[in-house]
């Protein structure tokens, strides 16, 4: 009798077992439906470079939830308000969790910090640090000048590169150029103390280092994708070990530094590090890797979602110039054209605040909120939902659905004239910051952020396409992946509509 091949033996047994386990897991469960997974890669196979139009035809084919395996992993998809209620609030306490899979494990050390934490007392701690330090009314207007005058900065930088002598012969901006410094040193101001980038857009060393670091983690992370979802590859990890530690060691490094230059110095303003290291001081519970964790979670999270959410409002507004003269009408009317506008002049910007909503209804930052991890056995809209398995809410589906949204596709800032839809996580029906315990914190400070920014730039501009562009032509296409980047980058001609002294930055003076 012929003896079969070892690995033909072994590849035998992985297939059956992988069979077995998901049949089993069938059987045991009613699961929500879906595809039909492969032994050992699930879904895999079948997911294509889009997973988020992948997702979305899956839904509309097999329902409003439903089951997706990534290997060996179930991974549910929720894509009603209905269901996102359930997940985000009724079951919430049990969907609170955060799946980590090797990689993020790894450089989170195993959730250190707020992003990847599982929900416990020390994560609650963390967010409440947060929320207290930084994101609550009196710590969001301590730092409203910062954010003001990096706004102000922009401005001041389209109004000299859309005048310049030299660029009469093509007088074409690339937007995303201007938005991406506004963002990135609002936040590092925020949390570190320190800009990424000079006043000339030129990223310094301190933002090179941080952006080469976060580069190089999501590279590497990418590339052990495969190894991620397929149990019998995890080995491949033991050989990148040396990769992921000298990525920590340069994070450690980095922000220690940080950190000890705040010990020296005593900065009246508290930032986000100033905080961590005084709270460190008198209590006990807080450790290095603590503060480590959180002030690189804090960064990175808001380092590019104000400038998506900018960037294709500013899209929708040149391609439809009556809703950018009906914003500028309010602009003129409440701000004049005898002073700049101000954080404190958004309040009585309700046209404004409603174009900033619907785009965050349309193009949200992201198209799914980051996945909660169940922590015990659940129901979900009648469904079984065994312990471990990750839950993702499809916020983008949601917010385009036809029977929530009349003309669900159109931009249409007026819907929300019409009915106020508030996005602090309690109506379900818009959900670009998610809701309960892992709604994100910075939820109002992102929002002040990004309509200060288009306030500005319609006050200050006229914003149109370039000669051989039409409004059909724009692209308004995403980027796979999160954040959603524009995938061709909005192209615009600026004309100035203020006297000249108000693009200065030195004439700003904070409310």
């Amino acid at each position: 009798m012929q003896k079969m091949d070892p690995f033909l033996l072994f590849i035998s047994i992985v297939f059956i077992f992988s069979f077995t386990c998901k049949y089993y897991q069938k059987l045991k469960y009613k699961l929500p439906p879906g595809p039909f997974p492969w032994p050992v890669l699930g879904n895999l196979p079948n997911i294509e470079p889009d997973v988020s139009k992948c997702l979305d035809n899956w839904s509309q084919t097999y329902g409003r939830i439903i089951s997706i395996w990534v290997g060996s992993t179930l991974n549910v998809v929720v894509s009603s308000s209905e269901l996102a209620e359930e997940v985000l609030k009724d079951k919430d306490q049990v969907l609170a969790h955060r799946p980590r899979n090797k990689a993020v494990s790894i450089m989170s050390r195993n959730g250190k910090g707020i992003l990847w934490a599982d929900y416990g007392p020390q994560y609650a701690r963390l967010r409440k640090i947060c929320m207290l330090e930084l994101f609550s009314q009196k710590g969001t207007e301590a730092f409203r000048p910062i954010r003001e005058g990096e706004v102000r900065a922009m401005i001041e930088s389209i109004y000299k590169d859309s005048t310049c002598l030299d660029n009469k012969q093509d007088d074409n901006l690339f937007l995303r150029k201007y938005l991406n410094p506004v963002v990135l040193n609002s936040v590092s101001m925020l949390v570190l103390g320190s800009r990424f980038l000079t006043r000339e857009g030129v990223t310094n060393e301190l933002g090179s280092e941080f952006k080469a670091i976060f580069g190089d983690e999501m590279k590497l992370a990418t590339s052990l994708t495969p190894a991620e979802h397929i149990w019998w590859l995890n080995w491949i990890f033991r050989f990148r070990n040396k990769a992921f530690s000298g990525l920590l060691a340069r994070r450690d490094s980095l922000i220690r530094a940080i950190m000890e230059e705040h010990k020296k110095v005593c900065d009246a303003k508290q930032h986000l590090v100033d905080s961590l290291l005084n709270l460190q001081e008198t209590s006990n519970g807080i450790c290095d890797e603590d503060i480590t964790g959180l002030l690189w979670d804090v960064t990175t999270a808001g380092m590019e979602t104000s400038t998506v959410v900018v960037e294709y409002t500013m899209a929708q507004l040149v391609k439809n110039p009556r809703l950018q003269l009906k914003a500028q009408e309010e602009l003129d009317h409440v701000i004049g054209n005898k002073r700049v506008m101000s954080e404190s002049d958004i309040s009585n910007l309700p046209y404004l605040r409603c174009v900033v909503k619907e785009a965050l209804r349309l193009h949200p930052p992201a198209p799914f909120l980051q996945p909660h991890k169940a922590n015990a056995d659940v129901k979900i809209g009648g469904y079984d939902i065994p312990e471990g398995t990750n839950i993702h809410v499809n916020v983008r589906a949601i917010g385009r659905d036809p029977e929530i949204w009349k003309d669900s596709l159109e931009f249409k800032p007026e819907r929300f004239l019409e009915e106020d839809v508030e996005m602090k996580g309690y109506d379900f029906r818009l959900l670009p910051f998610g809701a309960g315990r892992r709604m994100c914190p910075a939820a109002q400070l992102g929002i002040n952020l990004a309509t200060s920014m288009i306030g500005h730039l319609l006050h200050h501009f006229n914003w149109s396409l370039p000669d051989a562009v039409v409004p059909e032509e724009i692209d308004l296409s995403a980027i796979p992946g999160s954040p959603s980047f524009l995938k061709t980058p909005l192209q615009v001609v600026p004309t100035l509509r203020l006297p000249a002294h108000l693009y200065k930055h030195e004439s700003y003076d904070a409310k």
